[in-house]
């Protein structure tokens, strides 16, 4: 998946449309919800195309290009031409959630999924990277408006509160539950025709 997210820095460089949530406090919560989240979205057409090589030229819609070299795990590159158009949305997001949790442990997991197009299809990809992280709150002070975690690894470290009154929604012995996502969806659509 690296690979992917690599395409989608290069792309960035031939346009973007780009939005983004701020972080909110869910107040109707009894514990701190934050999440925050941002969209990019990217179409690029295809300007050249080499499939014996898989070099391919791509071009924004501001006239930049970029020459890539598909993977062999590309599939159906035969299906692509000259003028066809590959769209992408890339997506980041964030979340902070505390929940009361006495006697709870600190952790970590993660999984990644993603599927592609069937043979003779127009090529295209969905994928998706997560990662979960527990923390448990093991200080909290209101003065100093600072709050220690312990993480998976047993290590605990202190931070600052962004919204002091956020420390005084949580508890010594609570659970903090990060969960980070990328998630890409790219698929070409065929000029053919227009």
């Amino acid at each position: 998946m690296n690979k992917v997210f690599t395409l989608i820095t290069a792309l960035l460089l031939l346009t973007t449309s780009f939005t983004a949530s701020v972080w909110a406090d869910d107040s109707d919560a009894a514990k701190i919800s934050m999440a925050t989240s941002q969209t990019v979205l990217l179409t690029a057409t295809v300007e050249a195309i080499n499939h014996e090589t898989r070099e391919v030229t791509l071009r924004g819609p501001e006239g930049r290009t970029l020459d890539i070299v598909a993977s062999e795990d590309a599939r159906n590159l035969g299906q692509v031409n000259v003028g066809d158009v590959l769209n992408i949305e890339y997506e980041q997001g964030m979340s902070i959630e505390v929940f009361a949790a006495d006697g709870a442990e600190a952790g970590a997991g993660g999984f990644v999924a993603a599927g592609r197009s069937d043979e003779g299809e127009m090529p295209a990809l969905a994928a998706i990277d997560a990662l979960v992280v527990t923390a448990v709150v093991e200080e909290i002070n209101l003065e100093a408006n600072t709050f220690k975690l312990r993480g998976p690894s047993g290590l605990v470290k202190e931070f600052e509160a962004r919204d002091p009154e956020n420390l005084k929604k949580a508890s010594v012995g609570d659970l903090v539950v990060i969960t980070y996502t990328e998630a890409i969806a790219m698929s070409v659509a065929s000029t053919a025709g227009e």
